[in-house]
């Protein structure tokens, strides 16, 4: 008997709760998740470059100490770094433009 109170307090309850909760717009919600993304989008975009601020200079320290040891890859090496630096930067004006911010 009691276990049947349970079950009939739990199914009011459900049906109340289901007239309290109204499912929101859909065009509002993109509307709602693209303002936050361009509000986030500077600090990430400074957050992007500070990183690739500081892989570059890993990199650059990293090819300095391959060219004064005489490796015979160094040219390799400077380029893959130079090579990611850029893409860093291409990435993140690819984003601004496709954004709009």
């Amino acid at each position: 008997m009691e276990r049947l109170k349970k079950s009939f307090l739990l199914v009011c309850a459900l049906l109340l709760l289901g007239f309290f909760v109204q499912a929101q717009d859909g065009a509002a919600g993109i509307q709602q998740a693209t303002s936050m993304v361009k509000g986030y989008f500077d600090a990430g975009c400074n957050l992007m470059y500070a990183i690739g601020a500081i892989l570059g200079i890993v990199g650059a320290i990293k090819v300095f100490r391959k060219w004064n040891e005489g490796d015979h890859d160094t040219n390799k090496v400077a380029a893959a770094w130079f090579g990611s630096c850029i893409f860093l930067v291409v990435v993140a004006t690819v984003i601004k433009s496709f954004f709009g911010v």
